[in-house]
């Protein structure tokens, strides 16, 4: 369990306000023609070789070649393209501590190329030190977006969290995801979920 400075229904972020239980990553998805807003809850499990995320409307199972350990981190790209590295770090050694913020799932990913996808996580990696509510923002061709830390707090054990909030837009669709991630000891960062 994380605790928060401040209300969390209080919390302001670009958009409104952040709502659901703490610690889950959520997940909305606007159309700006539908106006559609799905509010997912992610969790993965690991059932023997597989990865699964689970969410309120489906279970994706992560093929293998799309999920794998680093240092004890399981590295998942469900969407987008696969490649080692972090961001700006193209070697896991150099970026083993964001590794974890790729099970973040967000569709839109599949419509960036690799140097937009990287941006994105650049922006992640930027975010955990970033001023509080101050975004990180991004932009590469048709593609842009940023990462905002909304609320800091700290675990039942004592570790340093932050809850993030980041958009991605591509080509007039735009699709924003929320999490919360805990600083582990050694420096490396963790999702956390109820």
């Amino acid at each position: 369990m994380v605790s928060f400075k401040g209300s969390w229904l209080n919390t302001p972020v670009k958009g409104g306000k952040v709502h659901g239980g703490e610690g889950q990553i959520r997940h909305q998805e606007r159309n700006l023609t539908g106006q559609r807003d799905h509010r997912i809850d992610n969790s993965r499990s690991i059932e023997g070789n597989t990865v699964y995320i689970n969410n309120k409307h489906n279970r994706i199972a992560v093929p293998a070649d799309r999920h794998r350990v680093y240092r004890d981190v399981v590295v998942v790209r469900p969407y987008g393209h696969w490649y080692n590295g972090y961001g700006n770090y193209y070697d896991d050694n150099d970026a083993w501590k964001w590794l974890a913020f790729t099970a973040i799932t967000l569709k839109i990913l599949d419509n960036l190329n690799e140097a937009q996808q990287r941006e994105h996580e650049a922006a992640q990696v930027q975010a955990t030190t970033a001023p509080l509510n101050q975004a990180v923002t991004w932009s590469d061709g048709s593609a842009s977006g940023s990462v905002t830390a909304v609320r800091e707090g700290t675990s039942n054990n004592g570790r340093y969290c932050r809850e993030f909030q980041q958009t991605i837009t591509v080509a007039g669709k735009k699709e924003d995801a929320y999490g919360t991630a805990c600083q582990n000891p050694d420096g490396s960062w963790e999702l956390v979920s109820d």
